[in-house]
């Protein structure tokens, strides 16, 4: 269902952030993230002279390279755009993130790393859709692991969301060792079937 219909109105700004994983031969895996804003008007700006519409202020990306643990291996940052000419200097610290592992309390780590003055608002602001795009990209590997290890560990993706709710139907169905509601009904034999 889309929007309901908005009330009359002009376009401003655009911000497009796009993600996308990527398993490398090497038994790695790359994540990237991209992020570009434009506006629809021109103006002027210190640097760069003037900002035509549609040009992009802020156009930067970051690649993370992870193994299967989603530990961080490698870090790349760019700046190909930005509204002052010295943002780019700031990509650099981001080697800071290698040796972090994307999960829980990942953003912390990131805000004592990179935090204020240390980082780029824009480049940290595109690790919260990176992170989601690692755990996605991963998600099928890492349960495939989880399933052959027969550990009985609890996948980590539980209770991180109203449908995957421990006591919800979807864990139910998926990982019914883990369900904690009401006690299901057993379904009952389908006729022909033999026991």
């Amino acid at each position: 269902m889309p929007l309901s219909p908005p009330e009359p109105r002009q376009h401003i700004h655009t911000r497009r952030i796009d993600c996308q994983g990527y398993r490398r031969e090497d038994g790695l895996w790359d994540i990237e993230a991209r992020i570009v804003d434009t506006k629809t008007y021109t103006f002027a700006n210190h640097d760069r002279g003037r900002i035509a519409a549609g040009e992009p202020l802020h156009d930067m990306a970051l690649r993370v390279t992870v193994d299967d643990d989603l530990v961080i291996r490698a870090v790349e940052a760019v700046t190909d755009a930005s509204p002052f000419g010295i943002c780019g200097r700031v990509t650099p610290n981001f080697q800071r993130l290698v040796g972090l592992t994307i999960g829980a309390g990942f953003s912390g780590k990131v805000k004592q790393a990179l935090g204020r003055a240390e980082g780029c608002t824009h480049l940290v602001d595109l690790l919260k859709p990176l992170a989601a795009t690692a755990y996605q990209t991963l998600h099928a590997r890492r349960e495939e692991k989880r399933k052959a290890g027969n550990t009985g560990e609890r996948p980590r993706i539980l209770d991180t969301c109203y449908a995957l709710r421990s006591d919800g139907p979807v864990v139910a169905r998926e990982w019914p060792e883990f369900y904690t509601g009401p006690a299901l009904p057993v379904a009952a034999p389908s006729a022909g079937s033999e026991g």
